[in-house]
């Protein structure tokens, strides 16, 4: 055994005499270069860089605080600098003064030809001309036998692409991640912060500011959120009407049938949440389902109700607010893919992707009980089916599927047939209804 010993410390020493010589660095610096190119540190590049220029950079991690103050701190100089590209009102001013000082003949149409529209470019400031340029003349030329576009068309074209222009950057403001969306609490953030700009918004009271915000934001996302990923394109906003809707409250002089029609305007919310109030019987800030049915005239059949329980966001058994929203916005705007899209996910009881003859019998029959309860004629359930495949013809015979049902044009009408004992009536009695309203137009 100490034979052994011996021959093992004989052999450690010699090879820490061997390991403290001299080292050829070269050959070092060779194994470093192969683990290191093999551990994935420093690989080599591809020629085509040299050529081909980088066109994504990913977003630094969150724990790098460095690198995360200094995007913010580029995107807020960037949208600053974008700012101040914007035409002032009296930029504005001055633009529609050159553009009346230089109209072309006959100067009482108040056109102007494209030889005096390139001499308003030379004359305008720097920040005006890239709106005077060839392509937005022919866009706004409407086939005039001089050759002229109105001034008054190209005006409200530059004003309107700086509103565009001005709206994307105040968005963009609370576009937290910087990639071109905003999520629910950045939009509501943007609402809260401009209902002091807004003049028609002046009699709300700060306690309903969170209710008011709510109601605004869930109809952004309703319609262009419909598969509810929790982000909205900056884009999208832009492009649909509701941002005009909400800026429309700045007119002091608004009139009231146009207050009632926007649901931004203070009426439109207060009446939607004192609903809400309305049918909370309970004063528990929640409606069951029971609460819930009374909505409308109370003719929601009870078939429906269940499914809306099953299918939407609930807590313990009962409806929240927010919720609530999404299910107004739907039953107010039947004709919108996207009020089809939520009501047609709580008509597939069968989650199979399409209305089955199954589907309809199951929410006809509640339909025909409560008029059966009412002493009212019931229909034939076997040739009301006939008739809804007729007005949607489907694709598939016996399967009606949510693009069957928005293509048909007559989705509302089905609908509320199935869902709401009122509509299925008013539908059955259409002739008489109409024959009525014409003798009354007499």
């Amino acid at each position: 055994m100490s034979t052994w010993v011996e021959k093992l410390r004989q052999y450690n020493a010699a090879k820490a005499q061997e390991n403290s010589g001299p080292k050829d660095s070269s050959e070092e610096r060779k194994m470093f270069e192969e683990y290191y190119l093999e551990w994935g540190g420093g690989r080599k590049r591809d020629p085509s860089y040299s050529s081909i220029p980088c066109f994504y950079t990913p977003l630094p991690p969150e724990q790098d605080l460095i690198l995360q103050k200094l995007r913010e701190e580029s995107r807020a100089a960037f949208l600053t600098r974008k700012s101040a590209a914007l035409l002032e009102n009296e930029e504005l001013q001055k633009l529609l003064d050159l553009l009346e000082d230089n109209l072309s003949p006959p100067i009482e149409d108040r056109m102007i030809n494209f030889e005096d529209y390139l001499k308003v470019k030379d004359q305008v400031s720097p920040k005006c001309k890239d709106y005077f340029s060839a392509i937005t003349f022919s866009k706004l030329y409407k086939k005039d036998p001089h050759g002229r576009i109105a001034i008054v068309e190209f005006f409200h074209y530059v004003m309107r692409k700086v509103w565009l222009q001005q709206s994307r950057i105040g968005l963009s403001l609370y576009d937290i991640s910087g990639l071109g969306y905003l999520r629910e609490a950045d939009l509501e953030n943007y609402i809260l912060e401009m209902i002091p700009t807004l003049p028609q918004l002046e009699g709300l009271e700060k306690s309903f500011y969170s209710f008011y915000v709510c109601t605004a934001v869930r109809k952004f996302f309703f319609f262009l959120d419909p598969l509810r990923t929790g982000k909205i394109k900056i884009q999208d906003i832009l492009c649909c009407s509701f941002l005009d809707e909400l800026l429309e409250l700045r007119e002091e002089g608004l009139p009231r049938e146009r207050q009632d029609s926007n649901w931004f305007s203070a009426a439109s919310a207060l009446r939607v949440y004192g609903q809400y109030l309305t049918l909370d019987t309970d004063h528990n800030g929640m409606l069951s389902k029971s609460e819930l049915g009374r909505y409308g005239s109370g003719t929601l059949t009870s078939v429906f109700l269940d499914r809306v329980f099953q299918e939407c966001l609930t807590y313990e058994g009962e409806m929240d607010y927010k919720t609530y929203l999404d299910f107004i916005l739907a039953l107010e705007n039947r004709k919108t893919p996207q009020a089809l899209q939520y009501l047609f996910k709580i008509l597939d009881c069968e989650g199979e992707g399409a209305l089955t003859v199954f589907s309809l019998n199951y929410f006809f029959r509640a339909v025909q009980e409560e008029l059966s309860r009412h002493g009212q004629d019931v229909v034939d359930m076997k040739d009301l089916i006939n008739e809804v495949f007729d007005m949607v013809k489907p694709d598939r015979s016996g399967r009606i599927t949510l693009k069957d049902l928005i293509r048909c044009c007559q989705g509302d009408i089905i609908v509320s047939i199935l869902i709401d004992v009122n509509g299925f009536w008013t539908y059955e009695n259409r002739e008489a209804l109409v024959a009525a309203e014409n003798i009354n137009n007499r």
